[in-house]
């Protein structure tokens, strides 16, 4: 460590391979004692917004992790782990005077009671939705089965305007658009598309009613196993005493909340199924609901980017079957409709949802147990000013 004219501190270089990406000043010495200027209070100084703003260590290991400071960086600095590292600039910057006195944060996802009802929303929608198209006929049918498909898709953006799967980020328009089309394919589509193939269609086709009220009556055991997470998330963020074990222990339970999700909504097909005596194409609807439910919980923790790929993706292919099979009626193009022929005869037309959801939500548990198992992932954001 030198001193420059001006008085400042000048890190030394980095050494065995280290880089600054680390965001660390160097250490002299053989035994790494601190030079002239203390890394830590280098480190401090370098997230001091982070500092000011954290009401416990956890938040700023989460911090220093989303920013690259991993637990060989704190090996350096004389720390067993981030979360070590974390307690100590904790204290320091409140000792020091560096942060402003803290008070405890707001629950970002607001009073309990106020999301679990906005939750029961989708639900009684989708059940108003059913009701009014068995009780119609004709030209009002498809007048409430149009202002039906514009409710049930408002219904989960209301539901999700707070509570754990709430996020600070504006939804994209593509995102909600394909949202839409995954949710009314799931209604009208596999009946269109058993239609079309038989030559049709040549009126009405049978509505899957079954799945989507499921998957609207869904969004309950949605939210509150997306708050099961985070919490047990948070408890072991301060159980756990090194990144590498933290996400180890929070991978069984994003499969476990996973695991729940998929257990009640199986639980919601075959009740509303028998309610309604329909099919309650389980397979589609189920590939669906993992779908959307892996979407949010990577969108209400900032990564946004991969979920709106999956949907345009799934809806891309729902889309492109049907297309198939009606370009398929045009002189020579029957070709085109061979694969959808061969898949549906094969396993029914309830395949073709089932395969299109189900990649995309495979692709998402993948990036899932990637993202959503770092501490930075359960930090408790910063209450507004």
């Amino acid at each position: 460590m030198t001193i420059d004219n001006a008085g400042r501190g000048t890190a030394a270089p980095l050494r065995d391979g280290d880089s600054a990406r680390d965001g660390l000043p160097g250490t002299q010495g053989p035994a790494g004692r601190r030079g002239a200027v203390d890394p830590v209070k280098a480190l401090m100084h370098r997230h001091r917004e982070l500092c000011e703003r954290a009401v416990d260590p956890l938040e700023i290991a989460a911090g220093l992790e989303a920013h690259g400071v991993t637990d060989r960086t704190a090996a350096r600095l004389r720390h067993r782990d981030v979360f070590s590292l974390a307690e100590e600039m904790y204290a320091r910057a409140a000792r020091d005077g560096e942060a402003a006195p803290r008070t405890d944060a707001p629950d970002p996802s607001g009073p309990r009671a106020s999301w679990a009802a906005l939750a029961l929303v989708p639900g009684a929608l989708g059940a108003a939705v059913v009701v009014g198209l068995r009780l119609t006929e004709g030209q009002p049918r498809l007048a409430v089965a149009a202002f039906g498909a514009l409710a049930i898709a408002s219904g989960p953006h209301l539901a999700f305007r707070r509570g754990p799967l709430s996020t600070p980020h504006r939804t994209t328009g593509p995102a909600r658009m394909w949202t839409c089309w995954l949710v009314a394919y799931a209604l009208v589509g596999d009946g269109l598309l058993s239609a079309a193939r038989d030559g049709g269609p040549h009126g009405p086709w049978p509505l899957a009613t079954a799945p989507v009220l499921a998957l609207c009556l869904a969004c309950v055991p949605a939210v509150w196993c997306a708050h099961l997470f985070a919490a047990r998330a948070r408890r072991r963020l301060g159980a756990s005493r090194g990144l590498e074990e933290f996400a180890a222990s929070v991978r069984p339970l994003l499969l476990g909340s996973l695991a729940l999700f998929m257990s009640a909504l199986c639980g919601l097909l075959v009740l509303c199924g028998t309610a309604l005596d329909e099919p309650p194409a389980a397979a589609g609807a189920g590939a669906l609901g993992a779908l959307l439910l892996l979407a949010r919980l990577l969108t209400a923790r900032g990564f946004s980017h991969l979920p709106g790929r999956a949907l345009a993706a799934a809806g891309a292919v729902e889309a492109t079957a049907l297309t198939t099979v009606f370009a398929a009626r045009l002189p020579g193009c029957s070709f085109l409709a061979a694969p959808v022929d061969g898949l549906v005869d094969a396993a029914g037309a309830g395949t073709v949802p089932a395969l299109a959801c189900g990649a995309g939500a495979l692709v998402l548990l993948v990036q899932a147990m990637r993202t959503l198992t770092r501490a930075s992932a359960h930090a408790q954001p910063s209450p507004p000013p």
